[in-house]
């Protein structure tokens, strides 16, 4: 049995811990509401965007621009975004596991699926799980993702397709839906899918092009990967802070309870000494009468 010692100095270490997460969860929520904000401010325009170039890639032909090429299926590529801190639950894992389970059943029947990871969690969890398959590394950029990142990435990746290093490209990244909801999405960027439309006179009707359809096409095609790119950094870093903030408010609640049960075995322990010197004084006032 622990001594009073031992309890009343656990009972600190708890209690100092318990400082500790409970000041992560405000920090978190307090750049969760930010992170939130920029998550759904950005929506409207990705949507409308993927909306607007699926539909433009029904109307043109296959050749029409090589981000349009529908290929075979030799290499493909996913961008997994993770964090670069853990105490956040299952929010790293939870992508991470999904890039596991695509990259190993393989379900669309690619001869090689490469790996590139933003946050070094997501590198931490696979990289001795699908090492081999994992082509690059991005760190320290989810806290403060700008469009100048995705950009960077996005033209990576572009580069890449065009030159056929890739027949496809795919990301993953959590959705964010609430503080205590994250959905892990997978989403195909490359090639750029074209929109399934229920009106008939709608597919007959063609855009104006101005100047002319090869600038379009080589202007919006590329924005439209750095813009879904960007939309997947932002849902991820709100996805992060909620899921910290959930996790360190379930720490905390657990801390108090632990607290409480030390705090009565130490009640307990202590009572119990007590009773024990009361009776070895009373045997020795008897022992001596």
């Amino acid at each position: 049995m622990p001594s009073l010692k031992d309890i009343k100095k656990r009972i600190g270490s708890v209690k100092s811990t318990q400082q500790i997460t409970k000041a992560m969860k405000m920090v978190a929520a307090a750049k969760l509401r930010k992170a939130q904000e920029a998550a759904v401010s950005a929506r409207p325009y990705a949507e409308k965007l993927q909306a607007v170039m699926s539909n433009l890639a029904q109307r043109e032909e296959a050749d029409g621009h090589p981000l349009l090429s529908q290929r075979g299926t030799g290499r493909a590529l996913i961008i997994l975004m993770t964090a670069d801190r853990g105490l956040c639950g299952g929010f790293n894992a939870s992508v991470s596991k999904e890039a596991e389970r695509l990259i190993r059943q393989n379900e669309q029947g690619f001869d090689a699926i490469d790996l590139m990871i933003i946050g070094r969690k997501g590198r931490d969890f696979l990289k001795n799980r699908v090492g081999d398959n994992i082509t690059k590394v991005y760190e320290n950029i989810t806290t403060d993702a700008t469009y100048k990142t995705a950009q960077l990435i996005g033209q990576e990746v572009v580069d890449a397709y065009s030159e056929e290093k890739y027949d496809a490209v795919y990301v993953i990244y959590n959705a964010f839906q609430s503080a205590i909801v994250q959905i892990v999405t997978v989403e195909q960027v490359l090639p750029i899918q074209p929109q399934e439309t229920e009106s008939v006179k709608e597919d007959t009707v063609d855009y104006l092009y101005e100047p002319d359809r090869g600038e379009v096409l080589s202007q919006l095609l590329p924005k439209m990967v750095e813009v879904q790119i960007f939309r997947g950094l932002l849902e991820s870093h709100a996805s992060e802070q909620g899921a910290r903030m959930s996790s360190m408010d379930s720490a905390s609640r657990n801390a108090a309870e632990m607290i409480d049960k030390l705090t009565l075995q130490y009640n307990r322990a202590r009572q119990a000494a007590i009773t024990k010197e009361l009776m070895e004084i009373i045997s020795g006032a008897e022992s001596i009468k």
